[in-house]
């Protein structure tokens, strides 16, 4: 049973990264695109989460301190968020079709879409990703998943913050006014 509780988090993320790595094959073409610096950045920040999510030989023993117990509950309370948040950001994924990049794009022929799961949140895939890793740090139980879950979310807030602007400047007050009926990430918080 071991095999499970050690397999089940990277098999998921692993399914989840191949998935989408297919998805980014048929999209429109890019218009405009944030700048490299913003993309590699980003790529490091998730690379070191990989890092601290992935092993316990880092020399800092504080990372390892237990937040709660670990246990069965926290491990599958954790894994049912995962699955959650990763089937809720393909579902956008799925929902954006040929407009969604993995880069803040403006694409040619470019839709505002506020429909399925852009009816809940502005940035479900955020969201999703979000709730995947909040559920790891809750099945891990240490003080390092809840660095990478604040690292992710800082990622994506800034990450965010630019999509905003591009939306505003490409949309205008039609993206104003849905920005003022949804929230960002979070039903009625955020």
């Amino acid at each position: 049973m071991l095999w499970l509780y050690e397999a089940f988090f990277p098999v998921v993320w692993i399914a989840f990264l191949i998935y989408w790595q297919i998805k980014a094959i048929d999209t429109k073409t890019t218009q405009r695109l944030e700048p490299a610096a913003s993309r590699i950045l980003r790529v490091l920040i998730f690379l070191i989460a990989i890092v601290l999510l992935s092993t316990t030989r880092i020399p800092l023993h504080w990372l390892y301190v237990p937040v709660w117990p670990a246990g069965i509950w926290p491990f599958w309370l954790g894994a049912a968020l995962t699955v959650a948040g990763i089937l809720f950001a393909v579902w956008a994924r799925e929902h954006l079709g040929r407009n969604w990049s993995r880069s803040v794009t403006i694409k040619q022929g470019h839709e505002l879409i506020t429909t399925g799961p852009y009816a809940v949140v502005r940035h479900p895939i955020y969201t999703g990703i979000l709730a995947g890793f909040l559920g790891m740090a809750i099945a891990i139980s240490q003080v390092r998943g809840f660095i990478v879950f604040v690292l992710i979310f800082l990622v994506f807030w800034v990450k965010f913050r630019m999509e905003e602007e591009w939306m505003r400047s490409q949309f205008g007050e039609t993206y104003a006014t849905y920005a003022r009926q949804t929230a960002a990430l979070v039903p009625y918080l955020l």
